[in-house]
């Protein structure tokens, strides 16, 4: 499995655009993707324009389909002036769950 944990900072006064390409993105992901087996938005609870991606994929081709999905560019695209720091990006295995043991 490929594990992603994204941290994002997002200027206040573009979080509602932000937030409708982030929903799009992780809906799609959930939604529609057979190798995405999670995809956690969550908000910072000290500062709202901050939020974290917990994304895991079956394995790296999953994380590849995901890149070129169609929801995809609702992210993507999304300009970098948006963003008030660098999209910090950490890619793991997860040792918990086990693979055989993820859902």
């Amino acid at each position: 499995m490929l594990t992603l944990f994204v941290t994002v900072n997002v200027k206040p006064e573009h979080r509602e655009e932000v937030l409708k390409g982030i929903h799009v993105d992780a809906h799609g992901a959930q939604h529609n993707e057979p190798g995405c087996l999670r995809f956690d938005v969550i908000q910072d609870q000290n500062d709202q324009n901050r939020f974290y991606f917990y994304e895991v994929y079956k394995d790296q081709a999953a994380f590849d389909a995901h890149l070129k999905a169609p929801h995809f560019p609702a992210w993507r695209d999304i300009p970098k002036e948006y963003f008030s720091a660098a999209t910090s990006v950490v890619r793991g295995h997860n040792i918990s769950p086990t693979d055989a043991d993820y859902r």
